[in-house]
């Protein structure tokens, strides 16, 4: 949308080289100045490229993605629904991923709309434990691998029992963080539950 269409120019002399020059080096300078920046567009611009676990793995298994970055805090992670809003995403798109433990000493995974909210009665069912807890923040990186915020189904330090919401299977694609705050992936859920060995149930609450 910046410049829709480009030209050639022939360099005869050192002032057309000159010239070239000073337009090429002064383009990144206006680019802020132009009516289509923003800074949520530079921030995604500028980790377009960069790499995560999640990603190289994905790579690696050649399941395809499309990954995805959004802004955030220096020392704290946004909550589901805002990075959502941020990709301009319908929330029920977007997946969060939550550790819990269960009554016999199991851990279990749960990915659901970050929206909705995990009914611990109905994950227990699904697990086929008595009961099932929300892991302590201080216990998941340690166990996962992963950080709050940044807790992703794929490429756990173990591979635990995951379980997605039934939603997950009326979307084409949805989003799952990519292992690190400021990432998602956007992948097909079928593909995604194959390489985590994932099925899907109603594990959340009824809205009120």
């Amino acid at each position: 949308m910046w410049q829709s269409t480009f030209h050639d120019h022939i360099i005869r002399n050192d002032a057309d080289y000159l010239r070239i020059w000073e337009y090429i080096g002064a383009n990144p300078a206006k680019w802020r100045e132009d009516c289509y920046y923003t800074e949520t567009e530079e921030y995604t611009m500028s980790k377009k490229e960069e790499k995560t676990n999640v990603m190289r793995i994905l790579d690696q298994k050649k399941i395809p993605y499309t990954p995805h970055a959004y802004p955030h805090g220096k020392d704290e992670a946004p909550d589901g629904v805002s990075v959502a809003q941020s990709l301009g995403l319908d929330p029920a798109r977007v997946f969060k991923t939550l550790v819990t433990k269960g009554a016999s000493g199991g851990y279990y995974v749960f990915d659901i709309p970050v929206a909705a909210t995990l009914d611990l009665k109905k994950a227990a069912k699904a697990v086929g434990e008595k009961s099932v807890a929300m892991l302590h923040s201080k216990e998941l990186l340690p166990l996962t691998g992963y950080v709050h915020g940044g807790c992703s189904p794929i490429g756990m330090k173990k591979q635990f029992p995951t379980v997605f919401h039934e939603t997950a299977l009326d979307q084409e694609t949805i989003f799952v963080s990519a292992g690190k705050i400021g990432f998602q992936v956007e992948l097909s859920p079928a593909d995604l539950m194959q390489l985590v060995r994932g099925r899907a149930a109603d594990v959340t609450a009824a809205a009120e």
